[in-house]
C-alpha cells in the first residue's frame, strides 16, 4: 500500500473522514491509532496520515501519545486532518510541534467541519443541518486529496489569534491534566438497560461493568463515546446533558467504533 491513515474517532466523524479520504487517495489502509500504539509500524509507506477530532482547542491525549511514538521512513509525506464542530484552535500546530520533536516533518494539515458532539455544552444540531455539513465534507475531502496527491507542503488551518492564544491556554493547557479523571462526573440513570455498549465503544477500555452498570476507571479521553452511543440515553455528564439531543455519524455503527480497542 502507498498510504496509511491512522485515526481516532468516538462518534464517527473522524472515521468517516479517514474512509472518504482513503477512497479518494486509493491504495490506502485505514487503521485505528489506538491499536497502532506500541506495535511495530509500517515503515514502507510513502504517505502517512493522522485523522482525529479537536478537543478543547487542542489534541486528544491519546493522539499526542501516538504522535510521540510514530515512526516513519525518512522521506515519507506526513499529513494530518482534524475534524471540528467549532474552532480548530492549536490542534494542527501542536501536531506539527510534537512530530518535529520526534524528528518528523508535518508536510500539510487540514480542517474539516463536522457536527459537534460535546453534549455538556450543546445538543446535536438537527438532521437537516447535519446533512449540509456532510455534503460539504465530501467536497472538502476532494480538495484535501488533490493537495496530498500533489504532495504540496503547508496550508495549515488555524483559528483566530484570540482563540489560539487565550482560549487554548485557558481550556487546553489548564484542563489537560484533569481529563483522565473527568469521568468522575459521568453517571447513569435508572433507564440503563445493562447492555454493555458503553464499555464496548470506549476506545481506551476505560469502562468496566459492575452488575451490568458502567463504572469509569479514570483514564478517560473525554471523547463522549459512552454518552453518545447509549441506546437509551441513560449516561449523563453532571446534569448538563439531561434532555439534550445526542449525536453519532449516521454512516458509522457502534461495532466500528468498538473495533478501535
Amino acid at each position: 500500500m502507498r498510504t496509511i491513515i491512522y485515526y481516532f474517532s468516538a462518534t464517527g466523524n473522524s472515521l468517516v473522514v479517514a474512509n472518504h479520504l482513503a477512497e479518494e487517495l486509493g491504495d490506502t489502509a485505514v487503521l485505528p491509532l489506538t491499536k497502532a500504539l506500541g506495535l511495530p509500524q509500517n515503515y514502507s509507506c510513502e504517505r502517512i496520515g493522522i485523522v482525529f477530532p479537536v478537543y478543547m482547542f487542542g489534541l486528544p491525549l491519546i493522539v499526542a501519545e501516538f504522535l510521540k511514538s510514530l515512526k516513519v521512513k525518512k522521506d515519507a509525506y506526513v499529513f494530518s486532518v482534524v475534524t471540528m464542530g467549532g474552532f480548530p484552535g492549536r490542534a494542527l500546530n501542536l501536531t506539527k510541534d510534537i512530530l518535529k520533536k520526534n524528528g518528523i516533518e508535518l508536510a500539510s494539515g487540514f480542517c474539516v467541519r463536522m457536527p459537534g458532539n460535546y453534549t455538556p455544552l450543546y445538543e446535536a444540531i438537527n438532521i437537516e443541518e447535519q446533512a449540509k455539513l456532510f455534503q460539504k465534507e465530501r467536497l472538502r475531502i476532494k480538495e484535501i486529496a488533490s493537495h496530498i496527491n500533489a504532495q504540496k507542503y503547508g496550508l495549515f488551518n488555524e483559528g483566530p489569534f484570540i482563540i489560539n492564544f487565550l482560549i487554548y491556554k485557558l481550556f487546553y493547557r489548564i484542563g489537560l491534566k484533569r481529563i483522565p479523571a473527568a469521568d468522575k462526573k459521568f453517571w447513569f440513570t435508572e433507564a440503563c438497560i445493562k447492555c454493555g455498549l458503553c464499555a464496548n465503544v470506549c476506545p481506551v477500555s476505560n469502562i468496566e461493568l459492575s452488575e451490568g452498570h458502567p463504572q469509569w476507571l479514570h483514564h478517560c479521553q473525554h471523547c463522549m463515546a459512552c454518552l453518545q452511543w447509549c441506546p437509551v440515553q441513560a449516561i449523563q455528564y453532571r446534569r448538563l446533558t439531561l434532555g439534550r439531543r445526542r449525536y453519532h455519524h449516521p454512516d458509522i455503527n457502534a461495532q466500528q467504533i468498538a473495533s478501535q480497542r
